[in-house]
């Protein structure tokens, strides 16, 4: 099966969304966990926090916007996560959409490698987990009075392709 690209003029309003938030950083992040990352909105990071990267997050996932929400839901959505400090030092995570997303959690954001869902779970199937991030990332957000800006964009990938994706996609 050959996969041409749809054309620039197409509307994409119903493919793609984006959510913007701000996170802190905290002299406890760790961000060892080896399968999830994880913003909250709590303004305190414990010890045992260890897949919490960002703390006093300006939005949790029942803040997001309705068609974020929807288009989540979709099997053939990917979930683009950006983490960007003020002096450049960034990472980038891609996760996947389920049908089985509610984004009804108003405290957390949660980004799994496992295909595990529950309220908090924004994307499943990730490539990274908090152990994965850049170090030097980490390290600036080990720092007092830290921030970084967390840009999240959920596309759906059929609507860029003359074709619709193989059921069994990846």
């Amino acid at each position: 099966m050959m996969l041409t690209m749809v054309g620039v003029g197409e509307d994409l309003s119903t493919c793609i969304s984006s959510e913007f938030l701000i996170v802190s950083g905290h002299r406890n992040l760790r961000a060892t966990h080896r399968t999830t990352l994880e913003f909250t909105k709590e303004d305190y990071l414990t010890e045992r926090g260890d897949c919490i990267v960002g703390i006093s997050a300006t939005k949790a996932l029942k803040d997001f916007n309705t068609s974020f929400k929807e288009l989540v839901r979709r099997s053939t959505s990917v979930i683009i996560t950006m983490i960007l400090t003020p002096n450049g030092i960034y990472d980038i995570i891609v996760g996947r959409g389920d049908e089985r997303l509610t984004y009804e959690d108003d405290i957390k954001i949660i980004i799994r490698k496992s295909d595990y869902v529950c309220r908090a779970t924004a994307a499943v199937r990730s490539d990274k987990a908090a152990v994965d991030l850049r170090r030097d990332l980490i390290n600036y957000l080990r720092c007092e009075g830290s921030k970084a800006l967390v840009i999240m964009l959920v596309l759906d990938l059929n609507c860029f392709w003359s074709s619709p994706l193989p059921p069994n996609f990846p």
